[in-house]
């Protein structure tokens, strides 16, 4: 009997999916509606939900065409703020081979925005009655979790700015699980824009996790932003160090090499060599194009990295598979596309059944049957005081009229924090206690009892006393 139309779906375990494709267990009116859930950033899964994922992707690629009955009635919306092919159609024929619908607004400079309707004032229209889960990109950083506290449908980051695209890694980790049948311990290059890419920022905090290595090999001026970095360092214990890649040829030639490994820097207290420790060998290249669409000046890419049949003919290649998001400009061959080492397509492709595992299971119909992660770091908006997020591409920047600056604690002592919507560091250089109206410097807390909700940041006195603090 099929469930009544104003049933709620009801998940099942990822095990009990039948091989025929059939719901196991039927849905029973009354059960409870799935728990709210997002995909902002790739730490919104936990490893095991990550693994739980990848196979519930390799049972939908078994046959696309036999799991119409998972999302019947449900609705996934695209508000794409920027271009999109692969992404955008891959989620809209991931969702309709779930035997969901699709709402589409591939172009939202067409659409209310252009009247100047708030990202936040949008996703709420959306979330009310439109939409079941809303798949979102937009160019500025932190949007997608302006978007997730606004909604109330799961969102799904599909890039923004040039922070994070989760999805996307995922799709990527699971190219790299099916073709090598793990990640940990394999030793990856990242090369060109390694700045602006946010694919290879998420990537690259993925790979962190699985334990794997990462030789970067940026043009020059795009190498990791000291941010991603610091993080690297501080959350994931990957240490850099400088790289002798010239086993890898002219991919490296001209490129300031790095090694981050996630081996703990007194393991590597035997390394002496000045030029670096040698890359012997790789598992895989990841090329990226120049994201010229986020240079903040016009860089010089007329020397920019190529990757074709004669760079990778080189030892230290010969074993490594080659993986590119897509599109791709003159830094990858056509003549690699022939090559059996190419993935690039097949990440494209695979994009479909992996989707359709992360559609299912933030819309509660699948149970990964995988705990989640630690509960994430608070977010405390600052109802006052000034931004002093520096990123001038942070939504609380680019929608300051609509967005109240916000923070997450990274440390007490010292006192450090992070725009919550982008994760950039700020240091701030007095603190304001709300609930007193005095404000004294950072290292002055360490004697006082008190709790994030009160505190608000200043740049300079003056903002302090412009509020009405006093010194304190």
């Amino acid at each position: 009997m099929a469930p009544a139309p104003d049933s709620p779906q009801r998940s099942v375990p990822l095990s009990a999916l039948a091989p025929d494709g059939a719901l196991p267990v039927e849905p029973r009116r009354g059960d409870p509606p799935p728990a709210l859930r997002h995909l902002v950033s790739i730490d919104d899964l936990s490893v095991p939900q990550i693994e739980a994922l990848f196979r519930l992707a390799r049972g939908f690629s078994e046959d696309l065409r036999r799991h119409a009955h998972l999302c019947p009635g449900l609705i996934s919306a695209s508000l794409f703020y920027e271009p999109s092919t692969r992404t955008r159609l891959s989620f809209e024929s991931a969702m309709l081979r779930l035997g969901g619908g699709v709402l589409t607004a591939a172009d939202m400079q067409a659409s209310s925005a252009k009247k100047g309707e708030s990202l936040a004032d949008t996703v709420r229209v959306v979330s009310g009655a439109y939409a079941d889960l809303i798949v979102l990109r937009h160019p500025s950083e932190g949007a997608a979790r302006l978007a997730a506290r606004a909604s109330s449908v799961p969102v799904i980051n599909a890039g923004d700015g040039a922070h994070e695209h989760p999805t996307q890694t995922l799709c990527d980790l699971y190219t790299l699980w099916i073709e090598k049948g793990h990640l940990d311990g394999l030793d990856v290059v990242l090369a060109g824009d390694l700045r602006y890419s946010r694919t290879i920022h998420s990537f690259i905090f993925a790979l962190a996790r699985f334990r794997a290595n990462v030789v970067c090999v940026p043009h020059q001026g795009l190498e990791l932003p000291d941010y991603v970095v610091k993080r690297l360092r501080e959350e994931y214990g990957m240490e850099p160090i400088r790289a002798d890649a010239s086993r890898l040829g002219e991919l490296a030639r001209e490129s300031d090499a790095a090694y981050i490994t996630p081996q703990k820097p007194h393991q590597l207290s035997l390394f002496t060599d000045a030029s670096g420790l040698k890359v012997e060998r790789v598992d895989a290249v990841y090329m990226t194009r120049p994201q010229t669409e986020r240079f903040a000046k016009l860089e010089d890419t007329r020397r920019y990295l190529k990757l074709g049949k004669q760079q990778m003919a080189v030892d230290g290649l010969k074993e490594a598979v080659v993986m590119h998001p897509l599109p791709r400009r003159d830094e990858l061959s056509e003549d690699l596309d022939s090559d059996p080492r190419s993935l690039y397509f097949k990440q494209a492709a695979r994009g479909v059944p992996m989707r359709m595992a992360i559609l299912a299971h933030l819309l509660g119909r699948v149970d990964l049957g995988a705990p989640g992660p630690a509960a994430e770091p608070g977010f405390y908006s600052l109802p006052e005081g000034p931004n002093l997020c520096a990123n001038p591409n942070c939504i609380s920047r680019t929608e300051d009229r609509h967005v109240r600056p916000a923070f997450r604690l990274l440390a007490r002592l010292p006192l450090r924090a992070a725009c919550a919507f982008c994760e950039r560091e700020f240091a701030p250089l007095w603190v304001g206690l709300r609930s007193e109206r005095r404000y004294l410097a950072p290292e002055a807390l360490r004697a006082r009892r008190w709790e994030p909700e009160d505190l608000v940041f200043f740049a300079q006195e003056s903002e302090a006393h412009e509020l009405g603090y006093a010194s304190s």
